[in-house]
């Protein structure tokens, strides 16, 4: 037996809409870290070669 239907804002979006926007935007700010950004550059280091 499926539970009560989800919260819907006055806007339409889902109630958990926001929460999982806030957790996404928290992500996207993080730094990328020095490991990677030396991955990046020996990729695009060898796509210029």
């Amino acid at each position: 037996m499926p539970g009560p239907p989800p919260a819907i804002r006055k806007d339409g979006e889902p109630g958990w809409a926001a929460g999982l926007r806030k957790l996404y935007n928290s992500v996207v700010d993080e730094p990328l870290p020095d490991s990677f950004d030396d991955i990046l550059k020996k990729l695009d280091e060898s796509d210029e070669g």
